[in-house]
């Protein structure tokens, strides 16, 4: 596999890492510059990658034997898992210097940065040499045109530049999972990380919230205004919804409730009066559920549905009407193994499974949680006093409630012992 002179490194962010032996390591997420004065072009020294648990860790670029748009490969050495920190010296090309406003000489021109070239000389030194620049004047012959031109006649590149968009950052990120965004956003300056967050839609943002520890929830929800940060948390799965305004004073609540539409906002509120750490706080209020004269084949399409998650769809809920929580006498469930050896015509009714009690509104975690376990479930509903289906607890619930507070920040990931630094790949 042949390296390529020049690299544009937007075309990198989310290329696969593999060490010498093919497996696997992590994806490319930035590249590192080295400032040097006399109007010299940074020198590129190195990656950044993220592996699993988030870490994010450097990639010197001579330990790199290959680069291309599928793959980057290491040559042998150590990977050094100590997690990356930028040095004063330093810029991340993609994270500083996507969508920035720039000048561009002779003439001047104004235009915003779309993506930056590294390019490899005899000597094997990469070096940022190239810029793509698309061009922001107000003549219609030339608005939007994308040229490619050289560092050193780019003006506006370095120092700190609050004269930045967000598109081209949001085209480099748009392919993560909400998971990884949320990652990424972390590492941007808070002004930064809000803009960008502001610049998603409603539906992504809501996912990407989810995903972010609660202060940087907080943060981003106060960035936005009251009727947009309304709109966000429509898009929430309930519980998600309810665990971000349990962050916030009584009173904002009330305000972003009342800002809600009452069928989005009405289920929100009725998991806010569960007490912390308890079955009611932690469910989903929209479990999937149907009537006992469904057929397995309506039930097969419903946990079908592609915005479910894996959790959710893994087992249907069986209650008399109304089909909404809190909705009529809970019947059992089914899960998703039995809809699939059972004849598509057969109905629920004749399949459902109720032999394990359901949890109460006011069942503790910890009993949830060894009962799961027991009887090896990725889910159990919930049911209040005359036995309607109030929610459901999923085994992702129980987790994001187990873990630490902050098992979402970056910095709480324990750092490599002895034996993670002997990993063959590439060190920092």
């Amino acid at each position: 596999m042949s390296t390529p002179n020049r690299v544009y490194i937007a075309r990198l962010a989310g290329v696969a890492v593999f060490d010498p032996n093919g497996d696997q390591v992590g994806r490319v997420r930035d590249a590192v510059a080295r400032i040097r004065p006399a109007q010299r072009p940074p020198e590129v020294v190195g990656l950044v990658a993220e592996m699993p648990m988030r870490r994010r860790i450097f990639l010197s670029i001579n330990r790199i034997t290959s680069i291309d748009a599928d793959a980057v490969v290491l040559g042998t050495g150590t990977l050094n898992l100590r997690r990356f920190e930028k040095r004063p010296n330093e810029v991340l090309v993609l994270q500083e210097l996507l969508d920035r406003r720039v000048q561009v000489e002779p003439d001047g021109w104004p235009g915003m940065v779309v993506d930056v070239a590294m390019e490899r000389s005899r000597s094997g030194e990469w070096s940022l040499t190239r810029v793509a620049v698309r061009e922001q004047t107000g003549r219609l012959t030339r608005r939007g045109h994308l040229q490619q031109v050289e560092w050193d006649r780019v003006r506006g590149l370095s120092g700190i530049s609050d004269k930045r968009g967000t598109a081209n950052l949001l085209a480099v990120l748009e392919e993560m999972r909400p998971a990884d965004l949320a990652n990424a956003l972390q590492d941007l300056p808070d002004a930064r990380r809000n803009e960008v967050a502001a610049a998603l839609d409603d539906e992504r943002l809501a996912d990407v919230l989810s995903e972010l520890p609660e202060h940087d929830q907080v943060e981003i929800l106060a960035a936005l205004d009251r009727e947009r940060a309304a709109d966000v948390l429509e898009e929430m799965d309930p519980d998600d919804a309810a665990d971000l305004l349990n962050e916030l004073p009584p009173p904002e609540q009330d305000v972003l409730l009342d800002l809600m539409e009452p069928d989005e906002a009405n289920p929100v509120r009725q998991l806010l009066r569960y007490a912390s750490g308890t079955a009611g706080s932690v469910m989903t209020s929209e479990p999937v559920i149907l009537p006992p004269d469904a057929t397995v084949a309506e039930a097969l399409a419903r946990i079908r549905e592609p915005q479910l998650s894996p959790a959710v769809a893994a087992q249907v809920f069986v209650t008399r009407a109304p089909m909404t929580t809190p909705t009529g006498r809970y019947l059992g469930m089914v899960h998703f193994q039995r809809l699939l050896r059972e004849p598509p015509a057969d109905l629920l009714g004749g399949v459902v499974v109720n032999d394990i009690d359901p949890l109460r509104p006011t069942t503790p975690l910890p009993e949830i949680t060894r009962r799961m376990a027991t009887y090896d479930l990725v889910a159990m509903p919930v049911v209040d006093r005359t036995n309607r289906l109030v929610g459901a607890v999923t085994v992702d619930d129980v987790l994001d409630h187990s873990l630490p507070r902050d098992w979402r920040e970056r910095d709480a990931v324990p750092s490599p012992g002895p034996a993670d630094e002997a990993v063959g790949g590439a060190d920092g």
